[in-house]
């Protein structure tokens, strides 16, 4: 016998532990009642509805009749069809419908000489308008006639189990529904996970109600990411699959820096510094150009912190990755100036301000340093303000260019393959 105090108790406690908004787990609840019902007191065709009062456990059943004008003599409806159509599933309570996509009619149908679709009277799911009228003046073609049904409540062994089944199926459809729209509100966001396994170059991570994957092109090169190890990843890409949901975190993205940053220093949130831009290599070295909208805050000493507490705790994060806090300047001279620290720059000249392609002029004894190892320095400098950076020592004439580096770094990338 189905105890509708039990169910009221127990949608409360399934929400809660899933997750699930109550109104989902009620709508599955009825679902499953009616699937019984019909089971056991319908027939074949029926469209049967429950509907559960949460406040008073009161369970009323009804029959769903689709309004149609009339019928021809071979027994084919006619007048307007009743285009009854779903969202790519099953209707709500009728699950002995096959599955059916949006625009396709849920009757058997057989088309005329004309091409015309035809659809045979079915008494347990249609009536005609005529009699349909006896019971509604104002009902018209097209409308549904809702009648209501005697409620029982005593189900044999089979119908139980087919609502057991429909409960499982509907509220596992719901879970994921439920965590892929959570989590597809989080996308760009920085969360908390443990490593839950490896598989291959694959990571995955357990994220509390699900797992992400951490690809290889999201990982930083030097990480080990050992299970059981707990790290801050970026959330890159939720996708809705037959799987359910599947979640793209990110450990190499530059967004996850400005995360990091953004809880460490309340002085962000607040409005009163912002990060303008960021470059990153991920594993390896990473700039960060900031700006105060207040004369009294010092950007680059609110992300520094006292003692440099606040950036230290970004770089153990980030498994010791180096971090360059620069000033950022609307003025493009100075701001690839600041851009090229720890390097002091000579001079700027604007070579070709439309393609945006400057050289940055330094001492003999700075040269390496604002080239950086492999070209680093003066690479992130040039993602950082946007700018092709060029750099030419004072005295000695050596000159450096960014595309003669990447074309070297190629060649040798190439040797070592």
């Amino acid at each position: 016998m189905l105890d509708t105090k039990q169910f009221l108790s127990a949608i409360k406690q399934i929400a809660e532990e899933k997750g699930i908004p109550e109104a989902s787990v009620l709508e599955t609840i009825e679902a499953a009642i009616a699937a019984a019902y019909k089971r056991d007191f319908g027939k074949k065709g029926q469209i049967i509805k429950a509907k559960l009062d949460m406040d008073t456990g009161k369970l009323d059943m009804t029959q769903i009749f689709y309004v149609v004008e009339g019928v021809d003599e071979e027994g084919y409806i006619t007048g307007p069809l009743p285009l009854k159509v779903t969202e790519d599933k099953q209707d709500t309570q009728d699950f002995e419908r096959p599955r059916r996509h949006i625009g396709e009619y849920n009757e058997p149908e057989e088309k005329n000489e004309e091409g015309d679709i035809k659809i045979k009277l079915n008494p347990e799911k249609h009536i005609l308008l005529e009699e349909a009228k006896k019971k509604s003046k104002k009902i018209k073609v097209g409308d549904e006639l809702v009648i209501k049904l005697d409620s029982h409540t005593e189900f044999g062994r089979i119908a139980t189990q087919t609502a057991k089944q429909v409960v499982i199926q509907r509220l596992r459809e719901a879970e994921r529904e439920a965590v892929f729209f959570d989590f597809k509100n989080k996308e760009g966001e920085m969360m908390s996970g443990v490593v839950q396994r490896k598989e291959g170059p694959l990571v995955f991570v357990d994220l509390g109600k699900t797992n992400g994957l951490l690809i290889p092109a999201e990982q930083v090169y030097g990480e080990n990411y050992r299970i059981g190890q707990r790290f801050r990843f970026m959330v890159l890409k939720v996708d809705d699959t037959s799987r359910g949901p599947a979640i793209i975190l990110s450990r190499a993205h530059p967004n996850l820096v400005l995360e990091l940053f953004r809880m460490e220093v309340p002085e962000i949130d607040a409005g009163s510094v912002q990060i303008k831009e960021i470059a990153r290599e991920a594993g390896s070295r990473t700039k960060i150009a900031v700006a105060s909208e207040e004369n009294s805050v010092d950007p680059i000493g609110s992300l520094v912190g006292q003692k440099g507490v606040r950036v230290q705790t970004v770089i153990n994060e980030l498994s010791g990755e180096k971090i360059d806090i620069i000033l950022w300047s609307s003025d493009p001279k100075e701001f690839i100036t600041n851009s090229l620290s720890p390097a002091k720059i000579v001079n700027v000249k604007i070579l070709d301000e439309r393609r945006k392609h400057a050289l940055a002029e330094v001492s003999d004894d700075q040269f390496s340093l604002a080239i950086g190892k492999k070209g680093q320095n003066v690479r992130l400098a040039a993602k950082l303000t946007g700018w092709k950076i060029d750099v030419r020592s004072s005295n000695d004439g050596m000159e450096f260019k960014i595309a003669d580096a990447e074309a070297e770094e190629k060649v040798e990338k190439n040797a070592g393959e």
